[in-house]
């Protein structure tokens, strides 16, 4: 991912939406290392934008990437659930690629949903 820092941006309906979610047990407290197993494929991504669209597609993402537009999949960035649950392991895998590339603002977002999740236990 060689996008510019500065073009990333926390998206705060996604982080609200999925701490709501946290609370209202709609979570899967999963490890490391099994996002790739658990993520959304392409398929189920163009399914769910058909069903609902764009709008909902983009709270299951803690980026937004302004250079392009809001109808696009490329807009939307750090994906952290399965479109029914959040997903801990996607939150892990959306801080490591944060913390990567140096996005404070959705690494801080995905460490406190993280801690969202630790605490419901």
């Amino acid at each position: 991912m060689a996008e510019s820092g500065e073009s990333i941006k926390i998206n705060e309906d996604a982080s609200a939406f999925a701490a709501r979610l946290i609370r209202e047990e709609h979570v899967i407290a999963d490890g490391k290392g099994v996002w790739s197993k658990d993520r959304p494929s392409a398929e189920e991504e163009n399914q769910f934008i058909r069903l609902h669209g764009f709008g909902e597609y983009a709270k299951w993402h803690l980026g937004i990437d302004e250079r392009y537009g809001a109808n696009t999949k490329r807009r939307y960035k750090f994906p952290y659930g399965d479109f029914k649950n959040v997903h801990r392991c996607g939150l892990l895998a959306a801080r490591s690629r944060a913390r990567q590339y140096k996005y404070s603002d959705i690494d801080d977002a995905a460490a406190r949903l993280i801690e969202l999740i630790r605490q419901r236990k």
